[in-house]
């Protein structure tokens, strides 16, 4: 069965003309992207009983967009996740980053890609998204240029491809930001979801998460996840990973990729209620885990209920936190002549 894909602006409470959104169906399938942020913004799914629902924690209100949501479902970047100190040093040079707060910079600056607007045309399945990042973007050296992959077909497979190239030695880690909960948005907390994670290690973080520089087993701790256990179960047992946070915000070291490049499982989710699974697969070397601990309510999805504490969890896959202080990471150093190439795929189900 082909792949629908149509394009649209989107009503975003009367305003956000220019935004577009893409629909891609195939089969019970859908998911709808935004070219703001190049976000993933809805994915439907059927349960066992085959009633669907959207699974993602999303809103149309532009201002919520642009502000406490802005990163549900973004691609996040010119580096994902966290760099101690605002700054990289490469090849010997030190290149000052715009901070976010705390000593740090996040998920690429204060004005990284999730706040940007990207190109966008059909592919065969979905649709390809294009950014052009300057030269001295947030302070990183390099002229970057980006497309994402959006593919979707019948079988509930969700590819997401991300391609970058570079003018200039620079460090590049992209990741997708949605929130899941496969009960559907807004039904409850996904504590009750069971989760595995094909990982035997994690990175312990200091107070601000960033990692200390050490990879540690899991075994005999709450960031055990090698065999399906409720995300819940020990998220308040009083390990000093933990207190601080609420819940997990930490990154996993997944197991050794295939040689060739293809992506493997990282991690399974599974809701025992509705019956729904989702798998992820893909071709980096870890996956942050974020509970949503720290949501307030300030974001009111469709479904009327505004999310708190809970009501999702980000499987963020990624090369690690703080990479270009830590080498013996696995380098995020991209060079000119270099392609940066990575894959992760989302896997529907029931069970």
């Amino acid at each position: 069965m082909a792949t629908s894909v149509r394009r649209e602006p989107l009503n975003a409470s009367g305003a956000g003309a220019a935004i577009e959104r893409w629909t891609l169906t195939a089969g019970p399938y859908e998911a709808t992207v935004l070219t703001l942020g190049a976000t993933l913004h809805t994915l439907s799914a059927p349960d066992r009983a085959g009633r669907t629902a959207q699974l993602l924690l999303s809103t149309d209100e532009l201002a919520k967009i642009l502000g406490p949501a802005r990163h549900y479902g973004t691609v996040v970047g010119r580096y994902a996740n966290r760099i101690d100190r605002s700054s990289v040093t490469i090849d010997g040079q030190e290149h000052p980053l715009a901070p976010t707060g705390g000593g740090l910079t996040l998920h690429g600056g204060p004005d990284g890609f999730a706040s940007r607007m990207w190109a966008a045309e059909p592919v065969e399945g979905g649709v390809l998204l294009r950014l052009h990042s300057p030269d001295g973007d947030q302070g990183f050296p390099g002229a970057l240029d980006v497309t994402v992959a959006y593919t979707l077909d019948a079988g509930g497979e969700l590819a997401i491809a991300y391609r970058a190239v570079t003018s200039r030695p620079t460090v590049v880690n992209l990741t997708n930001h949605a929130y899941v909960n496969l009960a559907g948005e807004g039904r409850g907390d996904v504590l009750g979801h069971l989760l595995t994670l094909d990982a035997d290690a994690y990175t312990p973080a200091d107070e601000r998460q960033i990692p200390y520089g050490l990879i540690e087993p899991v075994s005999g701790t709450p960031f055990d996840f090698t065999t399906a256990t409720p995300v819940g179960k020990r998220l308040h047992d009083g390990h000093p990973q933990l207190a601080g946070t609420g819940g997990y915000d930490h990154n996993w070291v997944l197991r050794p990729r295939p040689a060739d490049g293809s992506p493997a499982r990282a991690a399974l989710l599974e809701d025992p209620v509705s019956g729904r699974t989702l798998e992820v697969l893909t071709t980096e070397p870890g996956v942050q885990v974020y509970t949503a601990n720290g949501f307030q309510g300030a974001v009111t999805g469709a479904s009327g209920t505004a999310y708190g504490p809970y009501a999702g969890i980000a499987l963020e896959t990624q090369h690690f936190p703080d990479s270009p202080h830590h080498p013996e990471f696995p380098s995020t150093v991209l060079r000119p002549g270099e392609e940066f190439r990575s894959t992760t795929v989302l896997r529907l189900g029931v069970n």
